[in-house]
């Protein structure tokens, strides 16, 4: 008996209902932010559902979350999969819990199955994938990789000045029977499930994407700093208008990367305006630049042009670029794609391969261990927005490759 035959469709979504009344929004959302209690409260969630099919959990000191199921050979590097339970704070149902909730579920089924693999299976929620309430994203999995430090994420704080550091305090008598576990723990590979976040499945009648890499990604703070006036009595000529300046240099960086094939993602996503008041020329403006590509190349050269146009189209302003993050576009394992292609013709899904336009924990476990990733459809393509949904068929379907999956990874 193969494990995807064992998939349960109405436990996976009736699981993934269950997830999303904890951080419950109005309009049919979750505001589930990291390290926060409704965080806890999914953890121990997790944590009780793995219990009834003999999962171990144990916790390492970011606040990443692990579920063992053993394998034949404990002394083998285990096969890692899951994603995260954070959501932006009007976030959608699925982005991030589908992949730990189609993990747990392929879990289930392994055991169902009597299925007994040669390595361990671990299923993984990384802490703080978002980075809506600390500053950047993917910082469970960054730590555990070691592309950040513990100290200098224990650092990080949310706007109220809270520290992931205080925040983990506050949550520890929550979760403190759970065993702790050293940071870093090697993986043999790793396998996420994700919504794909974008349109692309859904268009073409696809229920499966074999995702090939990621996109590179620069994100950027620049601030322009003008001089505050009198809104009445300031002469435009001469003025220091720090918003005009800012209006002038997203604009111009608009025009720059606009790209006629469509690949290019140029986003201005945040815009603080000081003093904010009506009758006040703008002292400062302070925005964000998000700018992503898969051409790596081609990337690097967008990204070195900022300064400079930011510069030209400042007039009397000053203004200032701050690259804040940088990541490589990635290619994921291609043995792992192989693997994920052959199941759901097996299964007699329809895919393709396809790049993944969104950064993903997938991405930095992928410099640990041969890494891979499986996309489910999202209805218009819609996501961080409460309006987010997948189909329960495709849900169900992408649990069952997952089962599959980590079976043949698993040995």
């Amino acid at each position: 008996m193969k494990a995807s035959d064992k998939v349960d469709h109405l436990r996976v979504n009736n699981r993934l209902g269950e997830m999303a009344k904890i951080g419950a929004t109005l309009r049919g959302g979750v505001n589930r932010q990291a390290l926060s209690k409704e965080d806890a409260a999914a953890q121990n969630l997790l944590v009780a559902w793995g219990a009834e099919i003999g999962l171990e959990p144990s916790i390492d000191d970011i606040g990443n979350l692990f579920l063992r199921l053993e394998g034949r050979d404990p002394t083998l590097d285990p096969v890692m999969t899951g994603s995260h339970m954070d959501s932006q704070p009007t976030g959608g149902r699925y982005d991030g819990i589908y992949g730990v909730m189609a993990s747990l579920e392929a879990l289930q089924a392994i055991v169902s199955a009597g299925i007994k693999p040669k390595r361990p299976i671990e299923l993984v929620s990384w802490v703080n994938e978002e980075g809506s309430r600390f500053a950047p994203s993917l910082m469970g999995s960054g730590v555990h990789v070691g592309a950040r430090s513990l100290e200098e994420a224990l650092a990080l704080s949310d706007t109220d000045g809270v520290t992931v550091a205080e925040a983990i305090e506050v949550l520890r008598p929550q979760l403190s029977y759970i065993p702790r576990r050293p940071l870093g723990v090697k993986a043999a590979c790793y396998l996420e499930a994700h919504i794909e976040q974008g349109p692309v499945l859904e268009r073409n009648g696809e229920t499966i994407g074999v995702v090939t890499g990621i996109q590179g990604k620069h994100t950027y703070r620049v601030t322009v700093t003008g001089e505050a006036a009198h809104a009445g009595t300031a002469m435009h000529s001469e003025r220091k208008d720090a918003l005009m300046a800012a209006a002038r240099i997203v604009l111009a960086l608009g025009q720059e990367f606009e790209d006629a094939e469509d690949v290019t993602r140029f986003t201005v996503g945040r815009f603080i305006v000081a003093p904010n008041a009506p009758s006040v020329v703008p002292r400062e403006v302070v925005f964000s630049i998000d700018l992503r590509h898969p051409d790596g190349e081609r990337l690097i050269r967008m990204s070195s042009a900022v300064q400079n146009i930011c510069e030209m189209n400042a007039g009397p302003c000053e203004v200032t670029a701050v690259r804040l993050y940088e990541a490589a576009p990635i290619a994921f394992d291609g043995r792992i794609q192989q693997i994920i292609e052959k199941l759901a013709i097996d299964l007699s899904f329809p895919y393709r391969y396809m790049l993944s336009a969104a950064g993903h924990d997938a991405g930095l476990m992928q410099r640990m261990c041969p890494a891979g990733m499986v996309f489910i459809p999202s209805k218009d393509g819609i996501t961080h927005n409460e309006d987010e949904y997948s189909d329960p068929e495709d849900i169900t379907a992408g649990a069952r490759v997952m089962a599959d999956a980590l079976v043949v990874l698993a040995g």
